[in-house]
């Protein structure tokens, strides 16, 4: 499916939903591909798995950058609208312990 579109969305969904979602970033993270890849937050299902990341990053366990390649959005047209906006990071995939 990756190579058939031109971006992801993850709609509310269970633990397959959030598989596929985190697989997907984490090939963007180690470029795989450069695609944009979409949250779409209806009714703020996801509100707690987006504070999470940002503690993730707060933490030092989570790049900024790589954050930011999850768009999020309640909304199809403003999720589309950063879709494609979109520019993926050009950051390394690793941490070290100096950006800690």
């Amino acid at each position: 499916m990756n190579d058939l579109c031109n971006g992801i969305i993850a709609l509310p969904g269970g633990f397959g939903t959030l598989e596929e979602l985190f697989e997907i970033l984490t090939w963007g993270q180690l470029g795989l591909h450069q695609k944009p890849v979409g949250l779409l937050n209806i009714d703020g299902f996801y509100d707690h798995l987006i504070a999470l990341l940002d503690h993730m990053t707060a933490e030092g366990l989570l790049k900024k950058e790589n954050r930011d390649m999850l768009l999020v959005s309640d909304t199809v047209t403003g999720l589309l609208a950063k879709m494609d906006a979109y520019t993926p990071p050009t950051t390394g995939k690793w941490i070290t312990k100096e950006e800690v």
